[in-house]
């Protein structure tokens, strides 16, 4: 995927980004963290960077920001559908970014059980695995 009909005067990593793109990596940041999101950026290759653009400019621009739902929402949808797919990297980046939205380890920990219920106790059981290691991680 190219940007170049939408590039700004913006760059990352020498490359000419998207309006879409700067939305979604602001977006990207307040709620992964910008440490993490940072890091992705920075080590994009030749070869993953077309990811890292469809990622930031559908997911965390497209998506993340309509109007149809705040961000606390969006959290919960993900890490339900992110357990059920069992995607552990994934899960842990939005556990962090749902504390960042406001859920609380309460509300999580109910997510999980919902999840154990409707697609399987072995995918909420590493659920909780993964987020206990990020509430670790994160002193809460």
């Amino acid at each position: 995927m190219s940007s170049t009909a939408n590039a700004t005067k913006l760059a990352v990593n020498g490359r000419s980004i998207s309006e879409r793109f700067e939305r979604g990596l602001k977006t990207r940041r307040e709620v992964l963290g910008g440490a993490y999101v940072d890091a992705s950026v920075s080590k994009a290759t030749d070869f993953n960077w077309p990811m890292q653009e469809l990622v930031t400019e559908y997911c965390w621009d497209e998506i993340w920001n309509r109007p149809g739902l705040d961000r606390k929402f969006r959290s919960i949808l993900n890490l339900g559908m992110i357990s059920a797919l069992n995607r552990p990297h994934e899960l842990k980046l939005h556990v962090r970014g749902a504390i960042n939205n406001g859920l609380t380890k309460e509300q999580i920990r109910e997510i999980f059980l919902q999840v154990s219920i409707y697609c399987g106790v072995p995918a909420a059981i590493d659920s909780f695995r993964c987020a206990q290691e990020v509430f670790d991680e994160m002193g809460i």
